[in-house]
């Protein structure tokens, strides 16, 4: 199906989002530079166990961190999307808190917890609350600038605490790695950009999703980015869709396909599903995941679109925060 089978109409995106996907590879650069020039104190070193904390867009991040890395760093790090920290976090812990606002309540009960057991506590955000606690409470804080959504940021919620991980001797020195990876997405934005020519990737794909439920799989480093792409087909496009990995779903999501026999006769490929596998660009770990990760941020806003919305908008996660707090 041709890329050009819906109108883009940018005036659906009020906000501008286009521009901070396309500036994806400047903003990685800033966060790395601010990174690496941020001096920590030695005592955040030598931790037995990583934990990052954080909710949405700022949890992401830290999926992104620990699949770049894992295979290097010899202690287990681990990403806690709640309230609560697990029971192991101790005065030997090093326990990031990301949070884009510096409001996000379970970041914030984290970082009560996190202070109560002694935990090496480094906060990364924008501000907000969290930032004030940084600096009541003595710990390290990463604060930077950003106009735009949290989902928005990945750059800096992913590379800010990738160096906090390098300053503190966790991981090498990736900065080479980075300013490829950077370059790699430079070149993509030219191929994937509103200006692009027709023949766009990303925007054909989008066309293909429009009224479909979205399976999204991955495996190994890609797991994390199927993770992202099904938010951000959530939070941009406004549209169903789910992430499974590999190779697990081979042991249980093969056999739910049969039933019910209507839906089977949808999904199974055999009778007319439309897969689409999505390559990877690149020969180093942080260009193929940036890499993919780049084409799904791309995909999702042609799938808001194509389905005349704006991909900022987010009233149903402020409609049901507010429900929430309403319950507290």
């Amino acid at each position: 199906m041709s890329s050009s089978s819906f109108a883009l109409d940018l005036s659906l995106d009020r906000a501008g989002m286009i521009e901070r996907i396309v500036g994806l590879p400047r903003q990685m650069r800033d966060a790395w530079a601010q990174a690496k020039s941020t001096i920590l104190p030695p005592t955040h070193a030598g931790a037995k166990a990583v934990v990052i904390c954080g909710m949405g867009g700022s949890a992401i991040g830290g999926d992104i961190t620990r699949t770049l890395v894992e295979s290097e760093v010899d202690v287990p790090i681990v990403v806690v999307r709640g309230y609560d920290l697990p029971g192991f976090v101790d005065r030997e812990t090093l326990v990031i808190l990301s949070s884009y606002s510096g409001s996000t309540e379970e970041t914030l009960a984290a970082c009560d917890r996190a202070l109560e057991v002694g935990a090496r506590t480094i906060a990364v955000t924008t501000g907000g609350v969290l930032g004030q606690r940084a600096r009541s409470a003595g710990f390290p804080l990463l604060q930077f600038r950003f106009e735009g959504q949290p989902r928005e940021a990945i750059g800096y919620s992913s590379l800010l605490m990738l160096g906090v991980l390098t300053q503190l001797g966790y991981t090498s020195d990736y900065s080479e790695q980075i300013s490829a990876a950077a370059d790699l997405l430079e070149r993509m934005a030219a191929e994937l950009g509103p200006s692009a020519a027709d023949g766009n990737a990303a925007r054909g794909l989008a066309t293909r999703c429009v009224g479909r439920i979205v399976a999204v799989y991955g495996g190994g480093l890609m797991a994390e980015v199927a993770r992202r792409w099904k938010g951000q087909l959530n939070e941009n496009g406004k549209t169903w869709a789910f992430f499974d990995q590999l190779p697990e779903l081979n042991h249980n999501a093969v056999l739910g396909y049969r039933f019910p026999e209507d839906a089977g006769r949808e999904l199974l490929e055999s009778t007319g599903i439309d897969v689409h596998r999505v390559e990877a660009r690149g020969s180093t770990r942080f260009e193929q995941v940036f890499s993919a990760l780049y084409f799904g941020d791309f995909v999702s806003y042609y799938l808001a679109l194509a389905n005349g919305v704006d991909p900022s908008d987010n009233s149903a996660i402020d409609h049901l925060k507010a429900r929430l707090a309403q319950g507290a």
